[in-house]
């Protein structure tokens, strides 16, 4: 497949158009997560679907939706047709005003989060979504602690990054901050050596409770959780301890915040991942999903004791760009496309029939694979050297010649067409809610191709 409408924007002069875009992006672009001359990005010409392609008309399935953004797949037509219109009516007004289409937003997202988070308020992406939950749940409690638990990601910014768990926070981490870590449940790779669901539930509890005493009830205003932790694994939580966390925040006046900015809108199998958990937060946190990443978009749902808070006290924070009409044009379109096309049912469908069954008859296949955990189009794969010993194919945080192993597997997939979404020992099937089965049998096909390399990497091989 190939695309000439990516090349036409830009002038490329005499060189030939991947060579052109990459050249200029080597020359002035500034990449996250990356030293700046050890990567090679390729150069995308276009996307459609579950599908993108390059300059050579190379195509790969997405496996990674994009960062787990593109929930309906790339630039699914009324979507594109929204963003289209609106610019041509209204691009941008400043978020002190009254905009229909970001009244509608508001409404469509309120409408299906989860209790009485009715109040919206936008970002411009996951990681503003958390500093000004954070902020809203400091000033609404008076206190300054923030606890969050070690394996999870919550954004880059300054708070956000302090919340996450995983090491991207070490060089960024001033121990100023006010945040405290604990460990949430995860039984394959057990804090607390449990040896069933419950019993994990029930000593990670217990170790939130020790951990909130010994740091003074007074003292927290808040915990933030991942409702499942995204790129820190896709490890959803046993039964009962969501509900147990609320029953801790309950007892002590503490404000429950949930970041749902990779489980919301359909990721799980529902439009919020608490619903599986009939769990209300005080406070939500969304992007990604919204509107498929088209235009950035983030935001906090609110409940109302909160918001009553910020009645008739100004709420110090905003953004010149909140609740920007061409983003939120996008999020209408995108909400309504999710109810038309029943994606959210169809992510549910996908990980209960297809993408669950069939990822652990590859496991059964593979030495590599040492767990499959997961649930609507949300799944990760646990890649170990032993399954005896659960050693990971690779050491946490590991790069160079150390993470040869997951290099490996990354390249046999890219080869085979299929765009993983890797991190340390893991790879993640995420692809959009509306893949097919067709699709689906495709990637997995060059999955299984991949796994035959990390296999040889394996204690017994």
């Amino acid at each position: 497949m190939r695309s000439t409408a990516a090349t036409d924007r830009y002038d490329l002069a005499d060189a030939a158009p991947e060579a052109a875009v990459k050249a200029a992006d080597r020359a002035h672009v500034f990449h996250p997560w990356a030293a700046q001359d050890l990567i090679d990005p390729l150069a995308v010409a276009g996307a459609e679907g579950p599908y993108f392609w390059d300059y050579e008309g190379r195509r790969y399935l997405d496996f990674s939706s994009g960062l787990v953004y593109t929930n309906i797949g790339h630039q699914h037509p009324r979507v594109v047709a929204a963003i289209q219109e609106q610019a041509a009516r209204l691009a941008t007004f400043p978020p002190s005003f009254a905009v229909d289409v970001r009244s509608e937003a508001a409404r469509l997202i309120a409408e299906r989060t989860p209790g009485d988070l009715d109040r919206i308020f936008f970002t411009n992406g996951g990681a503003e979504a958390v500093e000004n939950a954070v902020r809203m749940a400091r000033l609404h409690t008076g206190r300054a602690k923030v606890m969050s638990a070690y394996r999870s990601y919550h954004g880059a910014t300054s708070t956000a990054i302090n919340l996450t768990g995983d090491p991207r926070r070490w060089p960024s981490d001033t121990a100023s901050a006010g945040v405290v870590h604990f460990w949430a449940p995860f039984l394959y790779r057990s804090a607390f050596y449990a040896a069933t669901e419950a019993e994990e539930c029930e000593r990670a509890l217990r170790h939130l409770r020790d951990t909130v005493a010994f740091e003074g009830p007074d003292t927290v205003a808040a915990i933030v959780l991942e409702t499942v932790p995204g790129t820190a694994g896709i490890m959803p939580p046993p039964p009962g301890y969501l509900a147990g966390v609320r029953e801790i925040c309950d007892r002590y006046g503490i404000v429950l915040i949930l970041d749902e900015v990779m489980t919301g809108f359909g990721r799980t199998g529902a439009w919020f991942a608490a619903e599986h958990h009939d769990v209300v937060p005080d406070l939500l946190t969304f992007a990604k999903g919204v509107n498929g990443g088209s235009v950035p978009l983030g935001g906090v749902a609110v409940s109302r004791e909160i918001a009553a808070t910020f009645a008739r006290r100004p709420y110090p924070g905003g953004l010149t760009y909140s609740g920007h009409p061409l983003a939120c044009a996008a999020a209408v379109a995108t909400i309504r496309v999710m109810e038309d096309e029943k994606v959210v049912e169809r992510a549910a469908d996908l990980g209960a029939s297809v993408l669950g069954p069939r990822l652990r008859e590859l496991a059964g296949r593979h030495p590599c694979v040492g767990e499959v955990r997961g649930l609507g189009a949300f799944w990760a794969l646990e890649l170990v050297r032993d399954r005896e010993t659960r050693e990971p194919l690779v050491p946490y945080n590991a790069s160079g010649a150390a993470n040869t192993p997951m290099a490996a597997f990354a390249a046999a997939c890219k080869a085979s067409g299929l765009w993983p979404f890797v991190n340390m020992n893991r790879t993640h099937v995420v692809p959009p809610c509306t893949v097919t089965d067709a699709e689906v049998e495709e990637g997995l096909a060059a999955l299984d191709t991949a796994l035959t390399v990390a296999d040889t990497y394996t204690a017994g091989a």
